[in-house]
């Protein structure tokens, strides 16, 4: 469900402030399913943002902003 208070923009202004930062990320893959992601934010583009995960061989995964918008990744 979407929180209430955030939009698109402020997405995208928080997410590139911590780009080249280290984060963690809460996943929903669905079907109860979540998955703890550790790594870095790589690149901001207008879409979506990439992570580089740290224990998986420095493997490059792409979420997009509406995906945190809608609570399905959580940065911690």
């Amino acid at each position: 469900m979407r929180k209430v208070g955030m939009n698109i923009d402020d997405i995208k202004r928080k997410i590139l402030s911590l780009k080249g930062e280290e984060v963690e990320m809460n996943v929903n893959r669905g079907r109860k399913k979540f998955d703890t992601i550790n790594g870095v934010i790589q690149d901001v583009y207008p879409s979506v943002f990439t992570v580089i995960v740290k224990e998986q061989n420095s493997q490059l995964q792409t979420f997009s902003y509406y995906d945190v918008l809608c609570g399905n990744v959580v940065i911690l």
